[in-house]
């Protein structure tokens, strides 16, 4: 019981910092580290990138948006942005990409799951269209951790009973 209110508390927190859970949209290029954390807190995790490193600022698995923080070398701020989104799924190559380049782009993902119908682990992302809908995001890998597909579907919450 009390796991189940920590859960729905931490819900109501997530849901009241929609707009911008972190601030990283008030981040400016050449921001420091030690300001970035600050601002946004302890990444979920970091990782290292050809001439700096990534902070990865994540909601999953209960909210809808992972905010990638790239700095440079001496530590300063490159880019920042929310990479849930319709432009960076597309960047995803089948047969190219990995589970590494999957988790390196957008953060850990909400679950893992095995089905009877693939070979392999299917990540799940949870995320939002430019709608507003709530949608779900999966990469099929095979069994060497290789990108084979991906495709966003729609999540269908509170829907209606149909009867006719």
């Amino acid at each position: 019981m009390r796991g189940l209110l920590l859960s729905l508390s931490l819900a109501a927190l997530l849901a009241a910092c929609a707009g911008n859970p972190f601030g990283a949209s008030a981040l400016q290029p050449g921001a420091s580290r030690q300001q970035v954390i600050e601002r946004m807190g302890q990444p979920t995790r970091t990782v290292p990138l050809a001439g700096g490193e990534r902070l990865q600022y994540s909601l999953q698995p209960f909210g809808r948006e992972a905010w990638m923080v790239d700095l440079d070398a001496s530590g300063r701020v490159v880019s920042s942005r929310q990479v849930l989104n319709t432009l960076s799924f597309n960047r995803i190559e089948p047969g190219r990409w990995t589970r590494a380049d999957i988790e390196r782009e957008f953060g850990p993902p909400a679950r893992i799951d095995a089905v009877s119908s693939w070979n392999g682990p299917v990540m799940t992302y949870y995320w939002r269209d430019l709608d507003r809908s709530d949608m779900f995001y999966w990469v099929y890998l095979d069994p060497q951790g290789v990108v084979q597909r991906a495709h966003p579907g729609m999540e269908f919450v509170n829907a209606p009973n149909e009867r006719i």
